[in-house]
């Protein structure tokens, strides 16, 4: 019989065996969730020692040292990003090393002072003065475009003689505790990492060009834990987009170092819009995953239900023989018709590309009008619609089977009903190009930094890359939004994130 069992049967007064048996099941709680803990920190180390020895082992000597020296850049992040969330697992609190390793910062760079006094100058408990008795002085290096300068914050330390205590104005709660860098500088480094798609040591020359020396670990290890930081605001952002009714969505491939083959292997960046009709702020979410698997759809998707604007991709088609409603592209559609009129002036082609020009000039009137009124400006549609798909239907039966007009014709009739679908509505759009203009910048990128050094690193990009195309979109300068979101993140509650998120409120 075990000790539960024991008190509830025992002649302790109700109350008294209440609280003891409640007492008991609080300490099982915590026992559960440090064995849960300890499992998890295991892992995690785990991981992290399997990163270094892919990093430092004989695995790593299959690359050239120009190669390597490229990964480094994923490798070191990864390492800070798992150190970092090791630390956050543990129990014992971790003692801080106060300035350790810390470079000095130059004195050819200029100064901004932040003085930090007390609120009051007497002290709290007897009201006599308090007297200067010295400053502590902490300097962080921040950066405009193509100027750093330091932080200089003094926050002063004044004693009363009568009570024997200090006081002094605390340093506030840091996105990286203790870090030298201010938050403009995190916010610089995140921009011209994913969004000017600059590698670190690009920035490591820029910086070093002022007489800064940032290496490219301290750069690295900054861009782990930042972006360990930012995850739940990314996470939130791709709730909200489930929420909605309409989403466009497509893919486009990447290269992703595969560990201890000294080559690359393709991955593939997937990425969700919201409706490019819909009222709301837009939203944008970044899915980095190994494959091109309609699985990966499914499992980010889970249970939405909705229209989904797509290509004619077959990874799709598990997902619309399950609820969700398949809305096609005329982008597409037109593409094939596109490229035969570009290769041999094919008069049909461009008889077919004159009647989507009609249907294009019927959306392009309509842009500005309210849901309602769009719907009763597409029954024009409607009636060209049909007319077209009559068109298709005669001119397919004298087309040659197995041409180029041939498949670019089937490619719409096969796919009529979610072409032709949108004009029913008010609502949804006529193509994907919404979702395709938020990949282009990533896929001219991909030229600069070529592929990703890890999938922890390719989904730390695809959850950057989220906030910061999603904050573009709602028309929000990126960098002002990430130093301001850097510098409340710290001490922002859970419960009030959705301030922080780079859309329209």
């Amino acid at each position: 019989m075990d000790i539960a069992n024991e008190i509830a049967q025992s002649h302790l007064a109700p109350a008294l065996r209440d609280g003891v048996l409640a007492t008991i099941d609080r300490l099982a709680h915590i026992e559960r969730k440090l064995k849960n803990a300890e499992l998890k920190i295991q892992a995690l180390a785990l991981e992290l020692a399997h990163h270094k020895r892919i990093r430092f082992g004989t695995k790593s000597e299959a690359l050239s040292p120009a190669q390597r020296e490229l990964f480094a850049e994923d490798w070191n992040s990864d390492d800070a990003e798992l150190e970092h969330t090791v630390e956050s697992l543990q129990t014992t609190p971790r003692t801080p090393r106060k300035n350790a390793g810390r470079q000095t910062l130059p004195d050819t760079l200029p100064r901004i002072e932040h003085r930090h006094e007390p609120e009051s100058c007497t002290c709290g408990q007897c009201g006599k003065d308090l007297t200067l008795i010295r400053e502590d002085v902490a300097e962080q290096l921040d950066v405009e475009p193509a100027r750093f300068f330091v932080h200089r914050h003094i926050r002063p330390q004044y004693a009363c003689r009568a009570c024997e205590i200090v006081v002094a104005e605390p340093a506030p709660p840091a996105i990286i505790d203790g870090g030298m860098a201010a938050v403009g500088l995190y916010a610089w480094l995140l921009i011209s990492k994913y969004l000017d798609h600059l590698p670190l040591y690009r920035l490591e020359q820029i910086a070093r060009r002022s007489g800064v020396d940032l290496s490219r670990s301290t750069l690295a290890a900054w861009v782990g834990r930042l972006g360990m930081a930012l995850y739940p605001l990314a996470d939130r952002l791709a709730e909200l987009l489930r929420q909605r009714r309409v989403l466009h969505g497509d893919e486009t491939p990447m290269q992703q170092l595969d560990p201890g083959k000294g080559k690359t292997k393709r991955v593939y960046l997937w990425a969700y819009r919201s409706g490019a009709l819909d009222e709301g702020p837009p939203i944008v979410v970044f899915d980095y995953q190994s494959g091109r698997a309609g699985a990966h759809a499914r499992h980010f998707l889970g249970d939405w239900r909705g229209h989904l604007v797509v290509d004619d991709y077959a990874g799709y088609k598990a997902l619309f023989a399950h609820g969700v409603t398949e809305v096609g592209c005329w982008a597409h559609a037109r593409r094939k018709f596109f490229d035969l009129h570009q290769a041999n002036q094919n008069p049909t082609a461009a008889q077919a590309l004159a009647r989507i020009g009609e249907l294009y000039a019927i959306e392009e009137q309509a842009r500005a009008l309210s849901v309602e009124q769009r719907q009763i400006a597409r029954q024009a549609a409607q009636e060209k619609l049909i007319a077209f798909k009559s068109w298709l239907d005669a001119t397919r039966l004298h087309t040659a089977e197995g041409s180029a007009l041939a498949k670019a014709m089937d490619y719409s009739l096969r796919r009529w009903t979610a072409l032709s679908g949108y004009a029913d509505t008010g609502h949804l759009p006529i193509d994907n190009n919404a979702v395709e203009n938020t990949i282009r910048p990533i896929a001219i990128g991909k030229k600069n930094w070529l592929f990703a050094g890890s999938e922890r690193a390719g989904k730390r990009a695809a959850s950057i890359q989220t906030l910061l195309a999603t904050a573009k979109l709602n028309g929000i300068e990126p960098s002002a939004w990430l130093k301001d979101t850097l510098e409340k993140l710290p001490t922002w509650p859970h419960s009030r994130l959705d301030e922080l998120l780079p859309i329209r409120q």
